[in-house]
């Protein structure tokens, strides 16, 4: 007998494709160790992902027909189909709820308002996954870089109608699941009741990362790794003009990941003059072993698993203070923590990086070690999460 009955886990994303998609998964897994039956309502997952004998697969996705973003005004504002997809999503979702008839909704944001709606109405307790900071936050991140760096009207997600129906999520939240004290942190400030919000840090999942069984040797360029979307809100640019600062030559950067459109395209295109860049999207396990040190500047990141493969695959980190898996390094020990948006600091960090480059292995080495003591006693940890939210919600329920 678990601690909970049956959990409907809403997602907008395959399970298991990418950050978000990692972030689904790992809801779905986590729940099938503590609820009694799992029923995962959205998009499907992709293969492997989460074989837990107890978790229901319920196919539910709201995607427009490829007519509308090739050949309509849609093409050009990625903010607003992706309100129009969640909206459709949440929609089906609710047709899927009417069947399983759980005893908790556990819904991540975007793809939350119908589901949460329904739960409030037939007294179901509804739950709500946030992967970052507060939407506005999020929203306002983009804003800001855009006007920043040249672009004039920012068109992409989040829309100011995707702001609005988060917000109404929060609303109708009993609960609010976050994964890092700096998430939470964010959704206060903007106004959220700090005593729905619980934080349970994610799953430090890092399948098949692992150090390089020979390490290169350490002359030439400093080789430095940046792993995520090469959008505005990860910093990517920072990065790029800290090594111009600190000097071209003195490193060799692999950026794994894509653009997200042409403006970044453009950016990117610019912003990379004279430094030695490698382009190489796909998997990052090869650029991660091959590194020396790995950077994630980013301005708005609720808990970015490409910190922990990067731990896990035994290298020293650089990241932000708006990083919420931050307090996970160790400064000056298994990396460095740099205010965001700060190149003279990032610059600063490389320097440091290259005058300690002889102990940089000895630092991914403790790193591992860190990831390793995180999914050792990953259960237990998660264990009491659940107990602390089973709490909650039988107040919830009894309020």
């Amino acid at each position: 007998m678990g601690l909970f009955g049956t959990v409907a886990v809403v997602y907008g994303v395959p399970a298991g494709l990418g950050g978000l998609g990692i972030q689904s998964a790992n809801a779905i897994s986590d729940w099938a160790m503590v609820a009694d039956r799992v029923i995962a309502i959205g998009p499907g997952r992709i293969e492997g992902c989460v074989q837990a004998a107890n978790v229901q697969w319920v196919l539910a996705h709201g995607g427009l027909p490829p007519v509308f973003t090739r050949y309509t005004w849609l093409r050009w504002l990625h903010g607003r189909r992706q309100f129009l997809t969640d909206q459709a999503t949440g929609n089906k979702v609710v047709g899927a709820l009417k069947t399983a008839r759980p005893d908790i909704v556990y819904a991540f944001t975007q793809v939350a308002l119908e589901p949460l709606s329904w739960a409030n109405q037939k007294r179901i307790l509804p739950i709500l996954e946030s992967p970052n900071g507060h939407i506005q936050n999020f929203r306002d991140v983009y804003i800001q870089e855009t006007l920043r760096f040249g672009g004039k009207h920012y068109l992409g997600h989040p829309s100011t109608q995707m702001v609005k129906r988060v917000k109404a999520e929060y609303s109708l939240a009993k609960i609010i699941r976050v994964s890092s004290e700096w998430a939470k942190t964010s959704i206060i400030k903007n106004g959220v009741n700090a005593n729905k919000i619980i934080v349970i840090c994610q799953r430090p999942t890092a399948e098949g990362y692992s150090p390089a069984l020979e390490r290169l040797p350490e002359i030439g360029p400093l080789r430095v790794c940046f792993v995520g979307s090469l959008d505005l809100r990860k910093g990517f640019v920072y990065l790029l003009r800290a090594i111009r600062q600190f000097g071209a030559s003195r490193i060799t950067l692999r950026l794994v990941g894509g653009t997200v459109d042409r403006f970044t395209r453009r950016l990117l295109m610019l912003e990379r003059q004279g430094i030695q860049v490698e382009l190489t999207p796909g998997d990052p396990k090869e650029a991660l072993r091959w590194a020396e040190l790995f950077v994630l500047p980013t301005l708005e990141d609720g808990s970015p698993f490409a910190l922990i493969e990067a731990m896990a695959t035994g290298v020293p980190s650089v990241v932000t203070d708006a990083c919420g898996n931050s307090p996970l390094v160790r400064h000056g020990e298994t990396g460095w923590i740099i205010p965001a948006g700060d190149v003279s600091a990032l610059a600063a960090v490389l320097e440091k990086a290259w005058e300690r480059r002889g102990e940089l292995r000895t630092m991914g080495e403790a790193a591992r070690r860190t990831w390793e003591e995180l999914s050792a006693n990953y259960k237990n940890d998660l264990i009491s999460s659940f107990e602390q939210l089973a709490s909650i919600s039988k107040a919830c329920r009894l309020g």
